[in-house]
């Protein structure tokens, strides 16, 4: 992790900024505005571009995904700018949190994948790319999101490790038990062989 240079007022600060950047709700405001229902009552119910996909508009999919994923890398690159990477760090991994949680929808969000590539790439780009061509390919073959953001976040440690990028390790391994938490119905349904794949309307069992 980076050293700590901040003031703790300054991190909280950034911290609180980073949670209600996070915890807006793209998908279910793109929803209302392009009249495509109740996120609630589509697919999975969730908030998150691949249940916007399963509305049938995939504008409204690829909106979802850039607006949560720009919402992650605004908040690293504005604390990077006015304060420290110490920071940065701290606003990413609460904009996460924020669209895990947000206030606003009774904290309950988004599983995150997206937010947690536009952290990656704002964190650090070349880690981000690696990030987003792993998703691309498990998600090609497989034609599981789920399985393609638990394969991306639980390898993302490991690869920072190796590759000499140690100051964002702690960051990516509290994302990817974050990741995990939020996926853990995808997790049984994958073991079950019931998971939905990415563009099927059909909600996932139970």
């Amino acid at each position: 992790m980076p050293p700590l240079e901040s003031a703790t007022a300054v991190l909280v600060l950034w911290g609180v900024i980073g949670y209600f950047l996070g915890s807006i709700p793209s998908g279910m405001i793109l929803a209302r505005m392009m009249n495509l229902g109740n996120l609630r009552e589509i697919g999975s119910g969730n908030i998150g571009a691949t249940n916007v996909l399963r509305t049938g508009n995939k504008k409204a999919a690829a909106l979802t995904l850039l607006f949560d994923a720009g919402k992650g890398a605004v908040v690293v690159l504005l604390a990077r700018a006015f304060a420290g990477e110490d920071a940065a760090q701290a606003g990413a991994l609460l904009a996460f949190v924020g669209h895990c949680f947000p206030v606003w929808l009774r904290f309950r969000g988004g599983k995150g994948v997206a937010t947690y590539l536009g952290i990656l790439l704002a964190v650090s780009w070349p880690m981000g790319l690696t990030a987003c061509g792993l998703w691309l390919v498990v998600a090609a073959l497989t034609r599981y999101s789920s399985l393609a953001a638990l394969v991306v976040a639980g390898w993302m440690p490991l690869v920072v490790g190796f590759t000499g990028n140690g100051s964002i390790f702690f960051l990516c391994a509290i994302l990817c038990l974050l990741v995990y938490f939020r996926h853990w119905g995808n997790i049984r349904r994958l073991r079950k062989g019931t998971e939905t794949k990415i563009g099927a309307k059909k909600a996932p069992e139970a």
